[in-house]
């Protein structure tokens, strides 16, 4: 019985140190981080524009709805 814990035991901690050796996953992490950096710093950059666009968005669609109902 103790075998077997024993070899379960050793088995985790063999998983458990090439889980934490593996750096592959970390620069997938940092590059979505700077990718979502990006995408908040364009979206505050370009807010006004967006919200523009937006307005003339809805606003057409509100009118083309209007039309359809009449």
């Amino acid at each position: 019985m103790m075998n077997i814990v024993s070899l379960c035991a050793s088995r985790a901690r063999k998983k458990i140190r090439e889980f934490f050796s593996k750096e592959s996953g970390e620069v997938n992490i940092v590059a979505i981080v700077v990718l979502i950096g990006i995408a908040v710093l364009l979206a505050i950059i370009f807010r006004g524009f967006i919200e523009n666009l937006l307005k003339s968005l809805f606003g057409t669609i509100e009118n083309n709805a209007q039309n359809a109902i009449n």
